[in-house]
């Protein structure tokens, strides 16, 4: 079984995802830590890499298409496997698929209050937010880029709840 959990910033994806791991000793793949990954190797914040992903699309594409390989791999190694990444209910349609969104002031709450601890801080590579209001408008536009660069290569919409399954 696999299952995908896509959905708005702060919404509790990676919550959500941390619990069905453990209730379902299952494997997860997190497709928001392999590209925070690829900007710390590019010397780039996930926003400037978000901002190069559109002219460069191999950086979502590739990624998204590794991402579901590995997945229908572990899946027959393991019972279950979590997939979380807004695309990957597209890449794996035979998953169950998961839709979490929050209102964005709730969730640009949520993630303000991560950011506040250095570590985490750190695993986002957010770059420098400096406040709350700031955080609240870059996850507006974080929304925008990230849909308009999801039409552009893979001509769908992830916020089109009728996607998926609950």
């Amino acid at each position: 079984m696999i299952i995908t959990i896509s959905g708005t910033p702060g919404s509790g994806k990676s919550t959500a995802a941390s619990i069905l791991v453990e209730k379902l000793n299952a494997e997860r793949i997190y497709v928001g830590g392999i590209r925070r990954e690829l900007a710390r190797q590019k010397g780039m914040t996930l926003q400037e890499l978000n901002k190069y992903a559109k002219m460069h699309p191999e950086t979502d594409v590739n990624v998204d298409a590794k991402a579901a390989a590995q997945a229908r791999e572990l899946e027959k190694k393991h019972q279950c496997v979590i997939v979380e990444g807004r695309t990957q209910f597209h890449f794996l349609p035979e998953s169950i698929k998961i839709f979490m969104k929050v209102d964005p002031e709730e969730g640009a709450r949520r993630i303000w209050k991560d950011l506040q601890n250095k570590k985490t801080q750190e695993q986002r590579n957010e770059g420098n937010i400096t406040s709350f209001e700031a955080m609240k408008k870059r996850i507006y536009e974080r929304e925008e880029e990230d849909a308009a660069r999801y039409q552009k290569y893979y001509r769908f919409d992830h916020r089109d709840e009728s996607q998926y399954d609950l």
